[in-house]
């Protein structure tokens, strides 16, 4: 199951080049970018690259589309419904595709950010290097289905119609998840070595590099998202890409430099709760029990997280902290659990496992809960909308005033973010470990800088994201 320990934190490597920012695209909201050249530029020559983190599984969903040449000809770059990725060249005159790559390879790991290039340059003599695809800083060679251009063909790409990122022509195939330093290279075919690099002391983990010197041609385009007003913004001082559906809070810092934490869409066992927004909205319908965990996981270290309750089915909303992944055996993995801490909303009370205790204040719709997790004090507190309870002091330390009790031998080792209700009811919540997809009225970071909470985060805590880990976990 795709998560973030301490040692893997390819995302935490220090100097070198750092993205600021990501776009976060929610496919229920249509969520999509898109332009309209003014000419048509290289159909021969081009490379599309881009970073992506992915939210929602299991379905069809572009990256990267456009209309082509004629009416029903179109190109595009995309996640299949088996979570292959497929790039295709569609020619409506000939009724069939001029080129066509579905990879072997699944892409299923929500917990990480893959690496994405397409060059193409149908001008060359061998058929192998018309259309080079790479993932992660290595060119791909095993394909399910492989078709190659014939040589000098026009793809249907860089026409004088209209292309779309994250979604296609009729928005029903809308893209879920994040995308970052996101690139179109007119006239040039590129390698994956001009967007990024391997480590020289972690030679396996790729990395991105500056782009900005790059010859983008007269159609390229180059998307950082630094400007949350103006999230198409094109940094190389070409046309912007218009958003649509795509709001200041879809500006996150969760980039292929700083991966942050989200919910674990996989860790969905005995009813179907609906992720959403980059995976830290998540929407649990009635009649059921779900018992997510989040895809950091940390064994050491003092954290801090927020989860706000958007909607309140019933009293048996919780807050906490899980020492395993739930699995289709445990049906509820609180039974006989008493690793298992949580913060309840019906009468404030905090449970071990399913032993209850009188703690703080009940909370419902709209309030914000705070954890701050002390694994080096084995120590837990929760705050409602910025107040600790039972008078807690998370800078208290081994005096653990007003704080839990954590035991110091979780059953996997480390320690999940987890949330949920238990009632059988419908119920909704936010994760907050840093990008918040609510707006935030005040604006607190952690003592590294890093992170956007509603409330302070305590002296000595830090979000999760694997620039922390790399320091702390």
């Amino acid at each position: 199951m795709p998560l973030i320990l301490s040692g893997n934190v390819a995302s935490a490597l220090g100097g070198g080049y750092e993205v600021a920012n990501s776009c976060r695209f929610n496919s229920g909201d249509d969520a999509y970018m898109h332009i309209t050249p003014g000419s048509a530029g290289n159909k021969r020559i081009w490379t599309f690259s881009t970073w992506f983190k992915r939210g929602e599984l299991g379905d069809d969903m572009r990256i990267f589309s456009t209309d082509g040449s004629s009416g029903s000809s179109y190109g595009a770059i995309q996640f299949g419904n088996d979570d292959r990725i497929v790039c295709w060249s569609y020619n409506h005159g000939t009724g069939g595709f001029d080129q066509y790559h579905r990879t072997n390879r699944l892409f299923r790991d929500t917990s990480a950010w893959y690496h994405m290039v397409m060059a193409v340059d149908t001008t060359q003599g061998s058929a192998s290097n018309r259309t080079k695809i790479y993932f992660n800083g290595v060119q791909e060679t095993s394909w399910l289905t492989e078709t190659t251009h014939d040589q000098n063909d026009d793809s249907e790409f860089n026409h004088d119609t209209k292309w779309w990122l994250g979604t296609d022509d009729n928005q029903d195939y809308n893209f879920d998840g994040y995308m970052a330093e996101t690139v179109f290279i007119d006239g040039t075919q590129y390698a994956a070595s001009d967007f990024g690099e391997f480590d020289e002391d972690s030679p396996t983990i790729w990395k991105p590099k500056d782009v900005s010197g790059l010859t983008f041609g007269t159609n390229g385009f180059y998307l950082d998202f630094e400007d949350s007003a103006n999230l198409g913004n094109d940094a190389n001082g070409g046309t912007d890409l218009t958003e649509v559906n795509l709001a200041a809070t879809d500006q996150t810092t969760d980039t292929p430099t700083n991966n942050f934490c989200t919910m674990n869409p996989l860790d969905n066992f005995y009813y179907d709760a609906t992720f959403s927004e980059g995976n830290l909205k998540l929407a649990q319908p009635s009649d059921t029990e779900c018992y997510p965990t989040s895809t950091i996981a940390v064994s050491q270290g003092k954290w801090y997280w927020e989860i706000k309750i958007t909607s309140s089915g019933s009293s048996k909303d919780f807050v906490g902290i899980a020492d395993k992944v739930a699995t289709a055996s445990d049906f509820s993995p609180f039974s006989g659990n008493s690793n298992m801490l949580s913060y309840y909303g019906s009468n404030g009370d905090s449970k071990a496992g399913s032993t209850g205790t009188s703690y703080g204040a009940t909370f419902t719709t709209g309030d914000i809960i705070g954890v701050a997790m002390d694994l080096d004090n084995n120590k837990l507190y929760f705050s409602k909308n910025g107040s600790f309870q039972d008078s807690g002091d998370p800078t208290s330390g081994a005096t653990g005033t007003g704080a839990l009790s954590i035991n110091a031998s979780p059953a996997d080792g480390v320690w999940y973010a987890q949330f949920s209700n238990i009632h059988n009811t419908a119920s909704t919540f936010e994760a907050n470990f840093g990008n918040p997809t609510f707006t935030i009225s005040s604006g607190n970071a952690d003592d590294n800088g890093y992170g956007n909470f509603e409330y302070d985060v305590p002296s000595g805590y830090y979000a999760l994201c694997t620039k922390n880990l790399a320091e702390f976990g």
